[in-house]
């Protein structure tokens, strides 16, 4: 069975390993095209691209696929059974949709209809979600809208970050979608089930400005977004005129004004929220390296009464 794939990061290019060492024939692999990255802005392949040349496959970048008559070409004479799409990140139009037998499988990182979109992950740590997953979808022209051919469940831990989240169902929807295929090949078909109306909800692109953390909201809401937005794009707050990253808090049961700093000391400084506070166990001055609580305190002094704006 031929299988076209197009997907980009490293989510994606999990997937496409595993379909290789399953024993698929890929004829091709498309991937967004190389972007500059780094301090030096140079030009970087994505996962996908690296992954798929290391495994000896053709590799097509092209910038956009609606209207390219090129790329559809392409497409066509591969003469796939299947396209697979992972974190592609380019609009699929119906006539590219069409062009594989048996259409094109995503793998989308959330329980649909929930979190449909670019940020499933985050947002669903974010909402407070205990539980997410991989579903296996047979794409139509809609964002995240086709039936959902396999769902595969993951239980949100209290202290999952994105990262973390992300990795797990990396390695799911790898095996998942190896599973369909497999079925696929041995039936000729795949069985699927329409998305409900009720429960949509949509994971918007995470920004920067989001990032920075809200002292006003309650502990649990600030402690979900500094896991949410492990590693991107990092909640922040402002400590001297300038940003610094947060990169792992706890809730405790302290009070006190919002931004205040209630304790500084070797266990994490405590920071008030509009409801409880938090602790402060990992972070990031601007301009330094990513360090515990306890390495930042002891090369500065940190009045217990300062605010965080």
């Amino acid at each position: 069975m031929k299988v076209i794939f197009a997907g980009t990061p490293d989510f994606a290019a999990a997937a496409l390993q595993a379909i290789h060492a399953a024993g698929f024939e890929i004829p091709l692999v498309l991937t967004q095209p190389d972007r500059p990255k780094g301090r030096g802005m140079q030009l970087q392949a994505s996962p996908v691209k690296q992954a798929a040349l290391d495994l000896g496959l053709r590799v097509a970048q092209p910038e956009k696929l609606r209207g390219n008559t090129e790329a559809l070409a392409m497409l066509r004479d591969v003469g796939a059974d299947v396209m697979v799409v992972a974190a592609y990140g380019l609009i699929l139009p119906q006539n590219v949709l069409d062009t594989p037998k048996h259409g094109c499988l995503n793998i989308h990182a959330s329980l649909l209809p929930r979190w449909r979109g670019a940020a499933p992950i985050q947002r669903a740590i974010e909402a407070g979600d205990t539980e997410t997953g991989v579903c296996i979808m047979q794409m139509d022209v809609g964002l995240d809208t086709g039936a959902v051919v396999s769902e595969h469940r993951y239980a949100i831990k209290p202290t999952d970050t994105a990262n973390e989240v992300h990795d797990e169902l990396m390695s799911i929807g790898a095996a998942a979608i190896v599973a369909d295929l497999r079925e696929l090949a041995r039936s000729g078909s795949l069985k699927s089930v329409a998305q409900p109306e009720n429960g949509v909800t949509y994971a918007q692109k995470l920004s920067k400005e989001e990032a920075k953390i809200n002292w006003q909201e309650s502990a649990d809401v600030v402690t979900r977004k500094i896991r949410a937005f492990n590693p991107v794009p990092t909640a922040w707050t402002d400590w001297q005129g300038k940003p610094m990253k947060i990169w792992a808090a706890n809730t405790v049961a302290q009070h006190g004004t919002a931004g205040t700093i209630l304790a500084a000391n070797a266990d994490g400084i405590v920071v008030a929220c509009g409801d409880g506070a938090v602790q402060i166990t990992q972070l990031q001055p601007a301009g330094a390296k990513r360090m515990t609580a306890a390495a930042f305190l002891a090369g500065r002094e940190l009045s217990i009464g300062t605010v965080f704006e």
